[in-house]
């Protein structure tokens, strides 16, 4: 039996024994909702194929999405909250590492007490890591609800916004940030196509993307180098997100200050506090949920001081609305990680907006662990503290 058999069998007997039924959804997806919800740059990463229609499909590149599929189109509109595991490949081009791998992990779709469902995720993600002889180094903690928080009680106008998520995501966010670049003359930046910018601002996705396959369909424009109408559109979409309007330089200090937050959980908390209460910003929801949700890990005996908040930690899938963590074994913020996981309640919404649903989860990468195992428990068991 390969070790990363051996890890897998070991989770599942842990997920089930925590109360998680054993799901396996189709390998073969469609490809659209993968790009709808990850962006262009997902295909690059993608197997796809076609079905005798011509419509495209993808192997299965996370089970994030197929989970939640599944769970719609078999639970009734009353169906309380369901908790589903899993273990099996996935398919995705990786730089250096094989295309189909190994994950296993968790979804749990409809629980309402969001903090304590939270720390519920992080605390089972970690006894996974400790069920396997894994004590890791290293435990990012994120929150997309609080960004957005912020983003809303700045005001930031919808173009400037979707800019700074991309580049946040990026790694980039404080770049993002920088003084714009004032045109020869003086003025304020010439921003490419500017007017279909304008037209597309404040739109719906869908809407949007609509709309400049329109415009192309007008100019005759079918494909260009193997790419269909809309995926330019996409592609275009997606890089207007990058060219959105300018940020007043008061609320780019705010930002600053906002992405610069690291830190243990409660200390990050005080920061957030201070800031929100010197701008005068709007984010008593926001914060009271993560406090809240700080609390719930302490009463789960997980120490606050092993783990590591970052303001600027983002994903680049548009589902992501709340907490998220990634767990590595080392220290270096460069190392591959282990188990990762988050908050994804926009997801059932977007998949049937008559039945949005909160939901978490957590992946695990067997082949990653397999790896670590055989590094030798020196190198896995390298210490407690992050």
């Amino acid at each position: 039996m390969s070790e990363q058999t051996r890890a897998g069998d070991a989770l599942l007997t842990l997920f089930t024994g925590a109360g998680y039924t054993v799901i396996e959804p189709p390998i073969l997806q469609p490809a659209e909702l993968f790009l709808d919800l990850s962006g262009e740059e997902m295909r690059r990463r993608m197997f796809v194929t076609l079905d005798a229609n011509g419509t495209e499909l993808c192997l299965r590149p996370e089970y994030t999405i197929p989970v939640c599929r599944a769970h719609l189109a078999a639970a009734t509109s009353d169906a309380g909250a369901a908790h589903y595991c899993y273990r099996g490949p996935v398919f995705r081009l990786r730089a250096g590492e094989t295309g189909e791998f190994q994950q296993a992990g968790v979804e749990s779709i409809g629980r309402e007490d969001i903090a304590a469902t939270d720390a519920e995720m992080l605390g089972l993600a970690m006894e996974g890591l400790d069920h396997l002889g894994i004590v890791p180094q290293r435990i990012a903690l994120g929150d997309v609800g609080l960004l957005e928080a912020l983003l809303t009680a700045l005001d930031i106008p919808a173009a400037a916004r979707a800019r700074l998520m991309r580049a946040i995501v990026a790694g980039n966010g404080l770049t993002a940030l920088a003084e714009p670049v004032q045109s020869e003359d003086g003025d304020s930046p010439t921003i490419p196509h500017a007017g279909l910018l304008a037209a597309l601002e404040g739109q719906d996705p869908k809407a949007a993307r609509a709309f400049v396959e329109d415009v192309l369909s007008i100019a005759g424009i079918t494909s260009v180098g193997g790419r269909s109408a809309g995926d330019i559109a996409r592609r275009f979409l997606a890089r207007a997100g990058r060219n959105g309007g300018d940020i007043a330089p008061e609320v780019r200090a705010m930002l600053r200050r906002y992405l610069s937050i690291a830190g243990d959980p409660d200390g990050a908390a005080t920061a957030m506090r201070a800031l929100a209460a010197d701008a005068g910003l709007a984010m008593d929801g926001a914060l009271d949920l993560f406090e809240e949700r700080n609390g719930f890990l302490a009463a789960r005996g997980i120490d606050l001081t092993r783990l590591g908040f970052r303001a600027d930690f983002a994903r680049n899938l548009d589902y992501y609305t709340g907490f998220i963590f990634d767990i590595a074994a080392g220290p270096d913020p460069a190392e591959k990680v282990l188990v990762g996981g988050g908050r994804y309640d926009r997801l059932a919404r977007h998949l049937d907006p008559e039945r949005p649903l909160p939901a978490i989860g957590c992946s695990f990468w067997l082949d990653r662990i397999a790896a670590c195992h055989a590094a030798g428990p020196e190198d896995s068991r390298r210490g407690e503290t992050p």
